[in-house]
């Protein structure tokens, strides 16, 4: 049971100081970000170190496959798998395992590890390289006579800046290759200004240009024309509208009221006179007819007196 139990413990030393060797022997050197301007050359070093025994690059970039670059001390040989000719080592890997990147692009943005074993450890560094594309500023003066600023397809994104104090609308398109375009119209306060400057930012440098933008020769009949078209729209919607107020009322005119007619006395004479004419008429029917009855009636021997 004893030497059971000074096993376990010798076993537990054991592990507990290979532990410590290993964090002692792997040292990490630490993360460093980088930024380089597309079409330079960058330099990556890793950390040199006598009776190295082998050397390894690892890439991994943001666009395509993995990139490896390796050395073997006891071999004395160099392997790469997936790599372009524009990366390669800078000088022998045996005296400096230095990586060199020729003609830098956007595809090689990314990741690089530097591994090395050495006779004093393992060691390993890593790169995050970030390739900036400077923009192409173009200054000019669209056709209303405003001052356009345009930084063309740069990485990061450019910040315009004017000089002047002014009103400006800066408006961004990015495109599939990280790339982005900014596009800014400048307005000033001040109507005498006559030159305008404008400033692009960015971290692969700074730029500026100036311009004079006045407006074109045309611009005042444009205007003229412009204010002649919407006063005839006014005076033409004026005119309708007036046709159509005064049709409504000729349509809608109210009626005379009706006046009860009127009568003369000479026509209640004329009306009266032919009734008058009619009973006089009957009277003289009716007188004849009581003769003839009461002759008819009265006995033999005696006549109607006449």
């Amino acid at each position: 049971m004893k030497a059971g139990t000074e096993m376990k413990i010798a076993g537990k030393t054991v592990c507990v100081f290979v532990m410590l060797t290993i964090i002692k022997v792997m040292r990490t050197v630490g993360n460093e970000k980088v930024s380089v301007t597309v079409g330079n050359s960058s330099v990556l070093t890793c950390s040199p170190k006598s009776n190295i025994t082998m050397v390894t690059w690892k890439i991994s970039p943001k666009v395509g496959g993995p990139c490896t670059l390796s050395y073997r001390a006891d071999q004395n040989k160099t392997n790469r798998t997936n790599c372009s000719d524009s990366v390669d080592w800078k000088f022998r890997p045996d005296r400096d395992p230095s990586l060199e990147i020729r003609q830098v692009e956007i595809a090689h943005e990314g990741n690089y590890t530097c591994e090395v074993v050495a006779t004093e450890g393992n060691f390993h560094k890593m790169y995050q390289l970030t390739v900036l594309v400077p923009p192409r500023l173009t200054l000019y003066c669209d056709d209303n006579g405003i001052p356009v600023c345009k930084a063309a397809v740069g990485k990061p994104a450019a910040q315009i800046l004017w000089v002047l104090e002014g009103i400006s609308t800066p408006k961004e398109e990015g495109h599939d290759n990280g790339t982005v375009t900014v596009l800014s119209n400048f307005t000033a306060y001040s109507t005498n200004t006559t030159n305008t400057t404008c400033i692009v930012s960015h971290p692969a440098g700074n730029q500026s240009s100036s311009i004079a933008c006045r407006p074109p020769k045309n611009s005042f009949f444009r205007d003229v024309l412009i204010i002649l078209g919407f006063l005839s729209i006014i005076t033409f919607m004026a005119v309708v509208y007036y046709f159509k107020l005064h049709r409504d009322r000729l349509c809608h005119k109210p009626k005379p009221p009706e006046t009860a007619p009127t009568h003369s006395p000479q026509d209640d004479t004329m009306e009266v006179e032919p009734y008058t004419t009619y009973v006089q008429k009957e009277n003289i029917i009716y007188n004849s007819v009581s003769d003839l009855t009461v002759g008819q009636n009265l006995p033999q021997g005696l006549s109607p007196a006449t």
